[in-house]
């Protein structure tokens, strides 16, 4: 599969709800350095639908970043382009069409239950990753007496009806991947409160985007067969997906975009380098032979995901200090 003019089309897609951390860091620079490496193009795109919790200041200081790290991008917010607009929460409209198309095709469904009547499902199955208990599919076998009992009573979210057949791909990183059917649950694909779901709005804006490659966290891998079927259904081609390792604290424990010494415009404030940002990544990622300063642009002629690990990377306990001493 091939992007628009046959180029291999690569996108990075921030959530301006807190700052670039190192973990967002390092997932930028491989997904740059998949695409880079190759030719292709970049498309920077801003996942910003919750907009109670993401702010156009942390997007902002979102791009300032990459660019200090030296990742550019062929389009996006402030480059314009012919897939415009790359911010989500400015692409309702096709959502909607989207949405409108799924449920005459009768692959969604009205559900009124809320996440408080989910918890308390007992002995439900656990869904991906931490969303807790599987929907167990209640509002799926309503009547219409019932439904229209529950619909005078509250607003519905949209969830779309999981097929009942397994799901496999073949993940750039990961290899062979296998899941049965319906794992995880019907999922939201329209909130309550009008929110478009996630794995909606990145379906369908990869597609119209023109997207062939996507590198991604490793915390995002359970979401690929809800997404590959919701292309599917869409009738859209679907990209090759890559999941990445996580960056760790030295702790063990994820990083997190609260988490002060590990924003990256504090440590560009703080002095530190951007190739020894770089450097400590690239190493961490199996690219350098130890922790070094280099620009992004020296790692591109020797990038292949083969080289990266497939578990978690951690920071070293002296991790800052290594950074904030290279020259």
């Amino acid at each position: 599969m091939e992007g628009r003019g046959g180029n291999v089309r690569g996108r990075f897609a921030p959530t301006p709800s807190g700052l670039l951390h190192l973990g967002n860091a390092g997932t930028a620079l491989l997904a740059w350095l998949q695409v880079r490496s190759r030719g292709g193009e970049i498309v920077l795109r801003m996942e910003d639908l919750d907009q109670p919790r993401c702010k156009p200041e942390w997007a902002a200081r979102t791009l300032d970043d990459m660019r200090w790290l030296g990742l550019d991008w062929d389009e996006g917010p402030d480059a314009g382009g012919p897939c415009g607009p790359y911010e989500q929460s400015k692409r309702g409209d096709r959502y909607a069409e989207a949405l409108d198309k799924l449920e005459r095709a009768g692959l969604l469904y009205r559900c009124y239950c809320s996440r408080a009547d989910l918890l308390s499902v007992g002995n439900a199955p656990h869904g991906l990753q931490s969303e807790g208990p599987a929907y167990p599919g209640t509002c799926r076998k309503l009547s219409e007496g019932e439904r229209m009992a529950r619909e005078a009573e509250k607003t519905p979210s949209l969830r779309f009806a999981m097929p009942d057949r397994p799901v496999a791909f073949l993940d750039g990183m990961a290899g062979p991947m296998a899941y049965p059917a319906g794992a995880g649950g019907d999922f939201v694909v329209k909130r309550a409160d009008g929110i478009v779901g996630y794995q909606l709005a990145v379906v369908v804006d990869d597609a119209a985007m023109g997207i062939t490659d996507v590198l991604r966290g490793w915390d995002l891998l359970d979401s690929t067969p809800r997404q590959l079927l919701l292309a599917e259904a869409l009738g859209e081609p679907a990209p090759r997906y890559a999941h990445a390792p996580l960056v760790l604290g030295p702790d063990g424990k994820r990083l997190a975009k609260r988490h002060g010494d590990i924003a990256v415009s504090a440590l560009r404030e703080s002095g530190v380098k951007p190739e020894a940002i770089v450097g400590l990544l690239g190493w961490l990622y199996g690219l350098l032979g130890k922790s070094e300063p280099v620009p992004a642009s020296a790692l591109i002629s020797s990038f292949h995901t083969a080289r990266i690990p497939r578990g978690s990377v951690q920071l070293p306990g002296d991790w800052l200090k290594q950074v904030r001493t290279m020259g």
